[in-house]
């Protein structure tokens, strides 16, 4: 049976992710990344380059050949510093590390997981964003870091899908949005959620996968809901 990957496995949603997945598939080798590589985990930092570097050679050693790989990370706040409601708390600072993390790290691991795979084999690959890097969507304003981010990670998405369509034809990249979960990343911002809208890490990491494994064999670059529903650019 073919390998599964949760990058970001230490957090609400990858950590569900990857229980659904060995539930659903018990006999499959599931790795999962965090940061620091504790707790059965392999180390992955989307930050540092020697880091992903370092990742892909240990995949390679590992023989590494995935039917699946779910990428659940992201940073929408930290400390003082978190989504802006105005032009006026614009950080240049802030705002390229959020686009580092949300947008940068994951399409570079992308580039060099890649290189992994067999140009014939099927594997799909997920990826968190969301609704907020929705253009289209964006009746609100505020949030320009993580709106910027997650449209420019959504941009890379499909860019990558396009190149792989002509290169590895069975490699489908699906753009997920999980909905607002009750995890660290959404505490802050949860006041005015109603409590049908509000989704455990567990209802999320199940509604992704059903999606995930409804749209296997469809298109390419799409941008879906946790109900399966199309969110556009």
């Amino acid at each position: 049976m073919a390998d599964k990957l949760i990058v970001g496995a230490s957090g609400g949603v990858g950590a569900a992710l990857m229980q659904e997945l060995r539930r659903q598939n018990p006999a499959a080798r599931i790795l999962g990344t965090s940061r620091l590589g504790s707790d059965g985990l392999l180390s992955l930092d989307l930050n540092s380059e020697v880091s992903i570097k370092r990742f892909i050679d240990e995949l390679e050693l590992l023989q590494f050949q995935p039917d699946q790989i779910l990428i659940a990370t992201g940073l929408l706040h930290r400390d003082q510093d978190g989504p802006e409601k105005s032009y006026r708390e614009l950080s240049p600072e802030w705002l390229t590390e959020v686009m580092q993390t949300n947008a940068i790290g994951p399409i570079y691991l992308l580039s060099r997981l890649i290189t992994l795979l067999d140009r014939k084999a099927q594997t799909q690959i997920g990826v968190l964003s969301a609704r907020v890097g929705s253009i289209s969507d964006n009746a609100l304003g505020g949030w320009y870091g993580y709106r910027a981010s997650k449209a420019a990670l959504n941009m890379y998405l499909k860019t990558l899908s396009i190149e792989l369509s002509r290169t590895h034809k069975k490699v489908q990249i699906l753009a997920l949005h999980p909905g607002t979960t009750d995890t660290l990343l959404s505490k802050p911002f949860q006041a005015r959620v109603p409590a049908d809208k509000l989704f455990t890490p567990e209802f999320a990491a199940k509604a992704l996968i059903n999606v995930m494994q409804k749209s296997e064999g469809s298109g390419s670059g799409q941008f879906l809901a946790w109900d399966g529903q199309s969110i556009p650019w």
